[in-house]
């Protein structure tokens, strides 16, 4: 690949999904690229690059999917997963009793690993959410991962990963080699194709919002962007949840970390004008006023 057909693809990414990709990172792009350019039966990148210049347009389509589709698992980092089942649905099932309705959203969702984990951690509660009406929203820029996640079907490989065996016999119906989500999880989640970079607000408002590790590979200003918007979205008592290697701080004061919950953030009062509600336990709205 030329620096010319580099530098090409580097802005193409950035303005269709931004992705952010410094200079250095021009060995990710062909390990990516190289694949999908012999699928389309051409010599090389070069070539790839010159038939999305002349506008082919199915082919730009699979090369940001290519670039944009990430590495996901079940309960990936675990600690976001236990604040969901030990805080924040308990805290949700308080505030939230007398209209029983709650929404949560996954961004980015890949290929459905998070709001599947999210629709267990919902599914684990048992009683305390029957009659209620729970909304698991799922989007992601790529079509083709999206089709995977409804189809709820998984390898040996992936339903091992993060995974608890128990989960895996209670949830889960063996297929030969293959896995695949019983009805009544799928049910839980609605997958939809969103760009984080377009308006999201025809989504509504939510109780939860999980976006992690994809903002890592967007500039700060983009950052801010999509947290600006986040904060609209979010219901007053509600909860962000970002990746381990992700914060607003230095980026948006429009949320504020909640102390001793790494990657929990909440709307900052002092900015939004809206009181915190009473979303958290008691315990967890001291240290986060602290």
């Amino acid at each position: 690949m030329t620096p010319t057909d580099y530098e090409y693809l580097r802005k193409f990414l950035k303005e269709r999904s931004g992705l952010d990709l410094s200079p250095e990172k021009q060995y990710l792009v062909e390990s990516r690229l190289l694949p999908l350019a012999r699928k389309a039966s051409l010599p090389g990148i070069p070539d790839l690059v010159l038939k999305i210049r002349n506008g082919d347009g199915r082919l730009a389509t699979d090369v940001v999917e290519a670039m944009t589709t990430n590495e996901t698992f079940f309960y990936r980092d675990k600690i976001p997963f236990d604040h969901l089942r030990e805080t924040i649905l308990p805290g949700l099932h308080q505030a939230r009793a007398a209209r029983k309705s709650l929404r949560i959203w996954s961004a980015a969702s890949s290929t459905g690993q998070e709001p599947y984990s999210i629709a267990m951690c919902v599914k684990e509660m048992g009683a305390a959410f029957a009659g209620w009406r729970i909304e698991i929203v799922a989007t992601d820029l790529s079509q083709e991962v999206l089709e995977k996640s409804r189809a709820g079907i998984y390898s040996q490989f992936e339903v091992q990963r993060g995974l608890p065996i128990q989960h895996v016999m209670k949830y889960f119906t063996q297929a030969g080699e293959l896995w695949q989500l019983n009805a009544d999880i799928r049910a839980m989640v609605q997958f939809r194709q969103l760009n984080l970079l377009q308006d999201f607000s025809h989504l509504g408002t939510f109780d939860v919002i999980f976006c992690r590790n994809v903002l890592i590979y967007f500039d700060q200003d983009t950052k801010a962007v999509i947290f600006e918007r986040m904060a609209k979205g979010l219901e007053a008592d509600g909860t962000l949840l970002l990746g381990a290697a992700e914060s607003v701080v230095g980026i948006t004061d429009a949320f504020r970390p909640i102390t001793d919950r790494r990657g929990l953030y909440q709307l900052n009062p002092a900015r939004s004008g809206r009181p915190m509600g009473g979303l958290m336990p008691p315990s967890l709205k001291v240290a986060a006023a602290r």
